[in-house]
């Protein structure tokens, strides 16, 4: 398959967004533990010395790199190529972990990362090629057209009932409530994303698009839907265990914002069926990839809480289905406290 250079570009920047993310989860993490040596309380517990610690800052740069890649990717290649790329820095964390922070993968963690880039490279060889924009006024025609304003209206119907309803009776025992309000509206970021990144892009090619009042109401959406994300994935990961929340968020995200981009941007229009099939099968691949890569590292907490403690953890459909994820969160308070003994053990022989 031939790619178009924007299509290309937008690959290679979703590729780079992945890797420095990825990276920049064990640079932070590897900071940490330092911080936690030299300070002797963790961030977990209400520390903030790691605010002084050079490696966590170099991670934090690390990732807002890594972050504007990915921006900067959405106005070159359409969201149904960037958004399940995002599953490769997965891939990284987990291999830099092993080798940075000696924390061992399971083999079908290792399976895991391969189904994320056999899924991955399906994905990419049958992507649609991005459509070409001239204007922030044709985007918002897009944004305003019948079928992608119902789905609109259904986002915020739906988070409302999520907000005003089910989080206050169920939020804190159903892990589906945090996750669904934060990819619900995750959907429309990215949305929102690709258009004001399309308009700078217009911008800087000598078109400029910030005379346009299109493209600060594309920048206000976006300020409203990533506060509201990134507020209530904040309570999710608070209240439920991160190995429940991040395969279910991943799933839910990515699936709604792929939703939202073949409403809005037609990027299926002139695909044939085969193509379409293919990367709907990609997708498949990298999201079970993304769920087994974090239930064996579930796995591998819980085994290793339970040759401490005689009663054995919940498994992960119960805790989805049946709690809260209190005792869980006993079982990683544990393990954080093991981990930091054992990075001080590490650090001290260093």
């Amino acid at each position: 398959m031939v790619f178009s250079k924007d299509n290309m570009t937008g690959i290679i920047l979703a590729l780079l967004s992945s890797v420095f993310i990825g990276a920049s989860f064990i640079i932070k993490k590897k900071g940490l533990r330092r911080a936690a040596v030299v300070s002797g309380v963790r961030a977990g517990v209400g520390g903030y010395s790691y605010l002084l610690e050079p490696l966590w800052w170099i991670g934090m740069i690390t990732m807002i790199v890594g972050e504007i890649a990915n921006f900067v990717a959405y106005a070159f290649a359409p969201a149904v190529l960037v958004t399940p790329l995002g599953a490769l820095s997965i891939i990284v964390s987990a291999v830099l972990a092993q080798i940075i922070l000696k924390e061992k993968l399971h083999p079908l963690g290792i399976l895991g990362c391969v189904l994320c880039i056999i899924g991955s490279v399906v994905i990419v060889v049958h992507a649609p090629q991005e459509h070409p924009i001239s204007s922030v006024k044709e985007i918002w025609y897009m944004a305003t057209q019948k079928a992608f304003l119902l789905y609109m209206g259904s986002v915020i119907v739906l988070v409302f009932i999520l907000v005003f309803y089910f989080a206050p009776q169920c939020g804190h025992s159903n892990v589906l409530v945090f996750t669904g309000i934060c990819s619900l509206m995750g959907s429309l970021s990215v949305m929102s994303v690709k258009a004001l990144g399309t308009s700078l892009k217009l911008t800087v090619e000598g078109k400029n698009q910030l005379i346009y009042p299109e493209t600060w109401a594309f920048m206000f959406i976006v300020a409203v839907c990533v506060v509201t994300q990134m507020n209530y994935l904040n309570k999710a990961l608070d209240t439920f265990n991160t190995a429940v929340v991040s395969p279910i968020y991943y799933v839910m995200f990515t699936t709604l914002t792929i939703v939202a981009s073949v409403i809005m941007f037609k990027d299926w229009d002139g695909q044939n069926i085969g193509s379409i099939t293919s990367e709907i099968c990609g997708f498949i691949v990298v999201l079970s990839g993304t769920i087994l890569l974090h239930v064996t590292k579930d796995v591998e907490r819980s085994s290793s809480f339970r040759g401490n403690y005689t009663p054995s953890s919940p498994s992960l459909s119960t805790r989805l289905c049946n709690s809260n994820g209190e005792s869980h969160k006993h079982e990683e308070e544990h393990e954080s406290y093991s981990e930091e003994a054992d990075s001080r053990r590490q650090d001290l022989q260093v």
